[in-house]
């Protein structure tokens, strides 16, 4: 793992080596997005991670899809994240903040105005969400006017500038698995006709949009964007047979953006993956779905990608880093506590000192 080890430069953060902490939704906010008490300690826990990319944060009412998600657009949530990056910083890590707007991924019991969902088309997509009520099926979502889009957009440039004021090092903007940039994306959730629908260049345009807006607010060089190209029907969403084709037009063009990064949860196409390494100029952060302990590491010695984040392992593990330099042994996550509840399976991990 002699690379792994290695300093990496990333956007404006030197990191002491190429592991980062992956996104997690842990549903632990409180009910008007402000994140939880314990947060803080959460992510300090695991500021040896070097970059922390935080469970994703909506951008407005309309943005949230599950309850006791964070929010990154009032006062409170603001000071609340403040504290938390304040945390993160003085143990020497960095921090991104994620900005996920869910999209049609919601149900009106779990969001503070009670509305109907939002998405670039009336489809739902034939799952079920869990609510305060138990698990319900997805509702069909209301097709934003091309007005609300720009709206929209703003929203993504307003969460932005308060992630930095709260002290975040940068924001990644949540372009994968199944949320509102990805319907966008996705031909069975998008059978819009006007610029943002129909050929693989209008389906890129909300992404490109969305990040040009976040660049210019906070600049390319605190901006990440995360992708998740390939099949993904058991989140609810679905490509379509020519979704390669979108990332062909979308990646080119976030690349002339300079951003920090590109963050890809990575399902196994192999030639596309190195196809995006040949044509992304920064940082490439490699997350792959299922990927053992052994092969942590891969991806790095071959050159594909600069930063391999991960999940659960960093999740039950605060001292991972550790962990892995000195091939102890980890401590298994408690899949019962991933989602909602206290400190249990949150804050309690044991690390190697106690």
């Amino acid at each position: 793992m002699k690379k792994m080890w290695s300093p990496v430069k990333v956007g404006t953060m030197n990191l002491p080596h190429r592991l980062a902490m992956a996104p997690m939704t842990r549903n632990r906010a409180q009910v008007d997005g402000t994140p939880g008490d314990l947060a803080a300690l959460y992510y300090s826990q695991r500021a040896a991670m070097g970059l922390i990319i935080t469970e994703g944060a909506q951008p407005s009412d309309d943005g949230q899809g599950y309850i006791l998600s964070p929010g990154i657009y009032t006062k409170n949530h603001i000071n609340a994240w403040k504290k938390i990056t304040d945390a993160v910083h003085a143990k020497g890590g960095h921090i991104y903040i994620q900005l996920m707007h869910a999209g049609r991924m919601s149900h009106p019991d779990n969001t503070p105005h009670h509305r109907q969902g939002v998405a670039p088309s009336a489809i739902a997509p034939s799952v079920e969400i869990f609510t305060t009520k138990g698990m319900q099926d997805v509702p069909v979502p209301r097709e934003l006017s091309e007005e609300e889009i720009q709206i929209t957009i703003a929203d993504f440039r307003k969460a932005a500038a308060a992630a930095i004021e709260a002290g975040a090092d940068g924001v990644e903007i949540h372009g994968a698995n199944g949320y509102l940039i990805h319907q966008f994306i996705a031909e069975h959730a998008n059978n819009r006709t006007d610029k943002y629908g129909g050929s693989a260049a209008n389906r890129a345009r909300f992404a490109i949009e969305v990040a040009a807006a976040v660049a210019d607010e906070i600049g390319a060089d605190r901006t990440g964007f995360r992708i998740s190209p390939g099949n993904l029907a058991y989140i609810g969403i679905d490509e379509g047979e020519h979704g390669l084709d979108v990332y062909r037009q979308l990646i080119p063009e976030l690349d002339k953006l300079n951003l920090a990064y590109l963050h890809i949860m990575h399902t196994g196409n192999e030639d596309f993956l190195k196809e995006i390494r040949d044509f992304w100029s920064s940082s490439l952060l490699v997350n792959r779905f299922g990927r053992p302990l052994e092969n942590i590491d891969t991806d790095i010695e071959a050159g594909i990608a600069d930063v391999a984040p991960v999940g659960t392992w960093a999740l039950a593990n605060p001292d991972l880093v550790e962990r892995l330099k000195n091939s102890v042994s980890l401590n298994e996550p408690d899949r019962t506590t991933f989602f909602g509840g206290d400190s249990k399976g949150y804050t309690d991990y044991p690390t190697l000192d106690n």
